[in-house]
């Protein structure tokens, strides 16, 4: 059984979805919305860096996903969403998480079956997946989508590597 941590990071809002791979299935774990838009600059990174350290004490995750950097016609946007996504990447790194990286464009491929949904069909897809009784804020679905793509793709690459040996078992 895999834990997977999902982040959406942002420098107001940050995503997180946990979820558990049982066979080919993601069930549920947890999701929220770390909110930090509020505070001063560098005061959000440490909260980020501070929830996630405790998200990933509480949920014992094996593997973390988070949504690769995409460029922004707003330079300043881009170094906060980039510093964002730092103070994620130092929580899973001193944490030691094996960490998986996926495009927008992987993720809605992946869960909604179209690269360029939008929102509210990411929301309504991982609400529908996981069985949630409530659509979940945009922040973490996009967390949650993350997670699920990360377990669905390492499913996929490790029936890939059983395929592979088993028939190397089958013709040497």
């Amino acid at each position: 059984m895999l834990i997977i941590l999902g982040i959406d990071p942002g420098s107001r809002t940050t995503g997180y979805g946990v979820i558990r791979m049982e066979r080919r299935e993601a069930v549920h774990v947890a999701h929220g919305c770390i909110e930090v838009a509020d505070l001063p600059f560098l005061n959000r990174m440490c909260v980020i860096f501070d929830a996630l350290t405790e998200i990933i004490r509480t949920y014992q995750p094996q593997e973390a996903a988070i949504e690769k950097v995409f460029m922004s016609r707003n330079v300043d946007s881009a170094l906060k969403l980039g510093q964002a996504r730092g103070a994620a990447l130092v929580a899973a790194g001193k944490a030691a998480l094996a960490l998986h990286e996926y495009s927008p464009n992987e993720i809605k491929q992946a869960i909604v079956g179209r690269g360029h949904a939008d929102k509210a069909q990411v929301q309504h897809m991982v609400k529908t997946l996981l069985a949630l009784p409530e659509i979940p804020r945009p922040d973490a679905a996009d967390a949650l989508a993350i997670a699920m793509c990360h377990g669905h793709t390492q499913q996929g690459l490790t029936a890939v590597r059983v395929a592979q040996g088993a028939s190397r078992g089958r013709y040497s």
